[in-house]
């Protein structure tokens, strides 16, 4: 007889690009953190911000954990929340990030740090094709357990089914996935995207099991060729549609 645990709902607030607010294990943690107005971001390749964020830094309330998939790009820590940062207690990025901040844990792949009853596991993330590293940087991702919430998977940056099949064989259960989408392409790679698009998303939601996706990324900058419409047709066509949950930005979800 398997048995059966009971687990509490994740509420999440989409703040807007990859940015999300959520409650886990006592503890209030914010993804990638993302408040700038919108504005250009100049630099090898100049990034374009179309949107603010759904709350304001001065509201977002307190923070106890960052988890920062990159400090290296814009689109995932700008100035507002390169400020904030200062302000929280725990920031995990990777162990790259730790050697250009301050207070910053950094974390190799799967390498794990306690956050009070939670174990936050740092995943592989690939920020483009095979080899990117050199001009994309290094990236992670997060798997966050603790006893009677969901097993969380925040993907980070990443573009790769392959390392979602890795991690999938690595933790018996995921429940819910923070899935950074919207097939972002800024021409360096050619053709090759640096997010997951919708045909890779729906591979990643088949290699999960039956976790609930949560796709973020997806909209604010210039540089997304997809839309969650993309997203919701491909799920659809797959027979996924029940395990795609779409955040609203700026409203509570309990997923």
């Amino acid at each position: 007889m398997t048995e059966t645990i009971e687990r509490t709902a994740l509420e999440v607030l989409h703040i807007g690009g990859p940015t999300v607010r959520f409650r886990y294990g006592g503890s209030t943690w914010l993804t990638d953190p993302t408040f700038d107005e919108p504005g250009d971001y100049p630099g090898p390749v100049t990034l374009h911000k179309l949107t603010g964020p759904a709350v304001p830094v001065d509201e977002v309330g307190p923070v106890d954990v960052v988890l920062l998939s990159h400090d290296q790009h814009a689109d995932n820590l700008d100035t507002a929340g390169r400020a904030l940062l200062a302000t929280v207690d725990t920031v995990l990025s990777t162990a790259e990030a730790a050697t250009r901040m301050k207070d910053v844990q950094g974390l190799r792949n799967w390498e794990s740090f306690e956050v009070g009853a939670v174990t936050v596991t740092a995943v592989p993330a690939l920020h483009g094709p095979e080899g990117c590293e050199p001009l994309s940087g290094t990236v992670t991702g997060f798997v966050l357990e603790a006893t009677g919430e969901p097993t969380v998977y925040v993907s980070g940056d990443n573009a790769s089914v392959d390392v979602v099949a890795e991690i999938a064989e690595r933790f018996e259960r995921i429940d819910i996935a923070l899935l950074n989408v919207g097939a972002a392409n800024v021409g360096r790679f050619g053709d090759s995207d640096l997010t997951l698009n919708a045909r890779t998303a729906v591979r990643a939601a088949e290699l999960l099991g039956a976790a609930v996706i949560v796709p973020v990324h997806a909209e604010g900058w210039a540089h997304f060729t997809e839309t969650l419409d993309h997203l919701a047709r491909a799920f659809g066509y797959a027979g996924l549609a029940d395990r795609l949950r779409v955040p609203v930005i700026g409203e509570v979800i309990a997923v």
